[in-house]
């Protein structure tokens, strides 16, 4: 029995080590992502969380507005869930090195981590996030991939005491100044 436990102890552990893609695998595919320019003025987004066993629990709208200060990109973002829910969320991501970011929130644990390349941005983090009358702290594996001009999409796998536990997806869209 001791062997049994050890075996699904280990196989969910590797479940959880996260995607086989690689950020390095999107160098040079375009439309190329900068965050500090898709994400400065105004996105709206359109996203859902679907658990692992395949049910859509929640979905949402997103209001971001972004601005680029030279040094530090802050997404102020606005939730509308379809439960009439509203949540506030304002990230200060700060360039460190070349197509690297960090990433801070009051609801993040810690520093969150990011990479650029070609049209993709990986992005890992941990969040206290509200479930019910508790919160869980999970860890999110966030890809975001340009598609063109206007248009981002993002997955991003939660996992909880390393088992996954679901993904969010969001469609972003730049909203015109007009």
């Amino acid at each position: 029995m001791r062997r049994i436990v050890a075996a699904l102890t280990a196989v969910l552990a590797l479940a959880g080590c996260g995607s086989g893609m690689r950020i390095e695998d999107f160098a040079g595919r375009t439309p190329e992502l900068r965050l500090e320019e898709y994400f400065a003025g105004r996105t709206r987004a359109w996203g859902l969380f679907e658990d692992r066993f395949g049910t859509v629990r929640r979905t949402f709208t997103v209001d971001i507005t972004g601005t680029w200060d030279g040094t530090t990109l802050t997404l102020d973002e606005d939730f509308l869930y379809d439960d009439g829910e509203t949540q506030k969320r304002i990230w200060r991501l700060t360039r460190t090195g070349e197509r690297q970011w960090e990433g801070r929130a009051a609801d993040v644990v810690g520093v969150a981590t990011g990479r650029e390349a070609g049209n993709a941005f990986r992005f890992g983090y941990r969040l206290n996030l509200k479930v019910g009358d508790s919160t869980w702290e999970v860890r999110f594996d966030d890809w975001m991939f340009r598609i063109d001009d206007e248009v981002v999409l993002n997955t991003a796998k939660v996992y909880r005491w390393g088992i996954w536990i679901g993904t969010v997806q969001l469609a972003f869209r730049r909203v015109s100044a007009s």
